[in-house]
């Protein structure tokens, strides 16, 4: 009973998709226009238009999708479509809070003005340092002070005068003590038209120049002088207050106006109240503090703003303007690609310095602003896993953006871990995020962050892949002539071109499709290019193409020719001709991340009576992954609905990925392993020059796989590097067909009739393929045709059952 496997062989035409350099019809690169077009990523750019379109909040855009898939780039072209657009700009400035100086003050502007405002407000400054000395030497203000200054000291001398009196009235005489602090007033006796002090009154006594009761009475006078005294020193400071109030009073009166006037024509030029509130406070602190603007002895003039350099404490820190955001050259909407998101460079610091007294010091003209404001009005991208791995970035981002609110703050410590007290007023923003990251990245703050759904509404999601139609292939042309004029490379002939385009099919992983991975294909274009000139070809052709992507495979397949060494010298065991009982070879691929290939793996099956039921070593050996596990499971299950409907399944089975050592996952293997399964309980050997891949379901239908051009290639080179005889070949999923997009040489020696390819539908169509049998039927009394498969696994197992039952009995 033997099986016609011509049948399941796929036409050669399948297995690869051919692009005739004639249905292009262009000679080369020359003949076309090169496009700046976004290809094949409709959704994303109407996603991405949506969100910059959008301007209430929340409709920032968070882009994912595959490296190489034009993301950046088509964010830079549509923003460019922004560039000219005029919007209303703002400047931002930071002036210091007279009142409150850790709480600076800001002050919007519109663009422009921030830097005139700071100008207008040094050449302020430097009038009233030559204006405000003058007026102090005037002889106006001098004799108006001198006035002032007279009458009250009238008033002291009088209030002195009659102290005097009293005191001489009673004896006394008021003397200047010379004490340790200075001196000080002391009412001393007179005797003899002497002042002297109490402690010689004693000898005086015994002198006979004065009585006892003449000293009793001085005591008990100067008591009440001293009590006097009090009233007149307490009389004399509140003149002297009064005379300084006076002199202030007079000062104010006279240089006001003055402040006034110089400040009126910064207050009329901007219409900004709370920089009109700052300008009167200025007004008010140049009155208060007019010793600053007296020139010292010995002390350096106040620092100008012709580039001079600032003192450590600035003593006229009121008239200085922070210009944290300078919008006067900015042309059209703002647009900032932060590529590096740190904590500062997106939102700014407070610096601080070392004075020369090694302390550290900061003030508001130290506050920097940061990317995010100089966005202010505009848009921003952001790479999210840069973002997310800086400290403190995605937590102020979230909070700046849910409230509308920039907070400048220092996110470094300093000395002892001591931060700016400084806490600037924070800044109205308006800008649109767009964050470049991945869908795990997307996911995991859309579950775990509720923040994060709130602040991004709009994914724009890149395909790595898009439908091959006329018009894809003409806009892929088109990209291959933007890329030579860019990058300047040679032209390409129309098989260049053609090869290209089919190896955009061959990255796209589907005969219908084509790439949109273009660094790839740019890549490739610049290599063919490079080998071109190197044969001093006037123009790439499809040879130079097919040059360059080997030449990228060799460059990076060390393991993969380790490993084929090691096949063919027998290190790793795989058979590519004969038959064996249990034995087959699976089809595994190594993703290397930036490379990925396939090779044979022998898998064997052992089966005997028992209860054990299928082993799977792998998973004992705790090497296999839960995909592979499920597919061993999924074997089980498939075993008990084919055999175990009149009888208990009692079978242990063993089957195991023979020289694996570093683990095993997925689950195309399945179908292999019920093959070899099969194989050793029906006794029947299987065909060892062909190899297999495709998992299966518990109906025992065969299910598409993954890498299925990688595995077939993986066993064709084995099989060539030992010698192709014509049978052998790769039995793989008829799903699969409209993935192949096979190598030259793959093609080559099918059309020879040197390799075959086998395509099934069922475990029922593998398994003829492997044995040259027939599979078998099962009809209503779960009896399989006779000398069948399926009648000589049915056989064993029923043999199994009856000896379990006799060995319990």
């Amino acid at each position: 009973m033997k099986s016609n496997i011509k049948q399941y062989e796929v036409p050669v035409e399948q297995l690869r998709w051919h692009c005739d350099p004639n249905s292009l019809d262009i000679k080369s690169t020359n003949d076309i226009h090169p496009s700046r077009d976004i290809i094949g990523q409709e959704r994303a750019l109407r996603a991405l238009r949506l969100g910059l379109e959008i301007h209430n909040a929340g409709y920032n855009v968070f882009v994912t999708g595959y490296s190489g898939t034009g993301r950046m780039t088509t964010i830079k072209r549509l923003l460019a479509e922004f560039e000219g657009k005029q919007v209303p700009l703002k400047d931002q400035c930071y002036v210091h809070n007279i009142k409150y100086p850790d709480a600076p003050v800001l002050v919007t502007l519109p663009a422009g003005q921030g830097v005139q405002l700071r100008s207008d407000m040094d050449r302020l400054l430097q009038e009233l340092i030559k204006i405000i000395p003058t007026a102090l030497e005037s002889q106006r203000y001098q004799d108006k002070r001198r006035g002032v200054l007279e009458h009250f000291q009238d008033r002291q001398r009088s209030v002195l005068r009659d102290f005097e009196k009293k005191v001489k009235e009673k004896g006394f005489e008021v003397i200047q003590v010379q004490v340790a602090s200075g001196v000080q007033p002391e009412i001393a006796p007179v005797v003899g038209n002497q002042p002297v002090s109490f402690d010689q009154l004693d000898t005086l006594i015994q002198q006979g120049k004065i009585t006892r009761e003449d000293v009793e009475q001085k005591i008990q006078d100067r008591m009440l002088l001293e009590k006097a005294m009090e009233v007149m020193l307490r009389e004399m400071r509140n003149i002297d207050r009064k005379a300084k109030d006076s002199i202030e009073e007079l000062t104010k009166k006279h240089f006001q106006p003055i402040a006034k006037l110089h400040v009126e024509e910064i207050r009329t030029k901007y219409q900004n109240e709370k920089l009109h509130k700052h300008l009167e406070s200025v007004i008010e602190h140049v009155v208060n503090n007019l010793h600053k603007f007296r020139p010292q002895d010995g002390e350096n003039q106040p620092a100008g703003t012709d580039g001079a350099e600032q003192s450590e404490q600035d003593s006229f820190i009121e008239f200085r303007v922070n210009v944290v955001l300078d919008n006067s050259e900015t042309k059209g909407i703002p647009i900032v690609i932060e590529t590096n998101p740190k904590y500062k460079n997106l939102f700014g610091t407070i610096e601080r310095e070392v004075d020369r007294n090694g302390v550290w010091r900061t003030d508001f003209t130290m506050i920097k602003s940061g990317s995010m404001l100089k966005a202010d009005g505009g848009y921003i991208v952001v790479n999210a896993l840069d973002a997310l791995v800086e400290p403190g970035v995605w937590q102020t981002l979230k909070r700046t953006l849910r409230n509308g609110l920039l907070e400048i703050q220092s996110m470094e410590s300093g000395l002892f871990g001591m931060n700016s007290a400084l806490k600037p007023e924070p800044v109205e923003i308006g800008v649109k995020v767009i964050m470049i990251g991945d869908a795990y990245i997307y996911f995991l703050l859309y579950e775990q962050d509720d923040d994060f759904k709130k602040i991004f509404k709009v994914r724009a999601d890149f395909d790595i892949e898009m439908p091959k139609q006329d018009d894809s292939i003409n806009r892929y042309v088109s990209f291959i002539k933007m890329i030579c004029d860019e990058d300047k490379l040679c032209s390409f002939d129309a098989s260049g071109v053609a090869a290209v385009i089919e190896y955009g099919t061959r990255l796209a992983g589907r005969q219908n499709k084509l790439s949109t991975r273009f660094n790839v294909i740019a890549d490739v274009l610049r290599e063919a290019s490079y080998w071109a000139s190197k044969e001093n070809g006037a123009m790439a052709n499809a040879s130079h193409v097919w040059r360059a992507i080997d030449e990228r495979i060799e460059r990076v397949n060390l393991i993969e020719e380790k490993i084929q060494d090691m096949i063919i010298d027998g290190s790793i065991m795989i058979d590519s001709d004969g038959w064996a009982v249990g034995q087959v070879n699976g089809l595994s691929v190594y993703d290397l991340g930036e490379y990925a290939f396939g090779k044979p793996t022998r898998i064997t099956a052992k089966t005997s009576l028992g209860r054990d039921g299928i082993i799977n070593i792998e998973r004992e050996a705790e090497m296999s992954g839960p995909t592979h596990d499920k597919g061993m499971l999924i074997l089980n299950g498939y075993m008990h609905s084919t055999y175990a409907m009149n009888k208990p399944l009692v079978m242990t089975a063993s089957i195991a990925f023979e020289q694996s050592y570093s683990g095993v996952d997925g689950d195309s293997a399945s179908s292999t392993e019920i093959y070899a399964l099969l194989s050793s309980l029906s006794n029947l050997p299987l065909r060892q020059d062909i190899a297999v891949t495709g998992s299966v379901n518990q109906k025992g239908e065969i299910q598409p796989i993954g890498g299925v051009n990688q595995k077939i290639e993986g066993f064709f080179d084995v099989c060539k590097a030992r010698g192709l005889t014509g049978k052998q070949g790769v039995l793989i999923p008829h799903q699969n067909i409209p993935e192949l997009m096979l190598r030259r040489d793959v093609i080559e020696a099918v059309n020879a009739g040197k390799f075959r390819i086998y395509s099934v539908k069922t475990i029922d169509e593998g398994i003829e393929i492997l044995t040259g049998k027939k599979a078998g039927t099962k009809n209503k009394k779960h009896l399989f045709t006779k000398g069948s498969v399926h009648f000589l696994v049915d056989k064993t197992l029923t043999k199994y059952a009856r000896r379990w039952k006799e060995l319990s009995a």
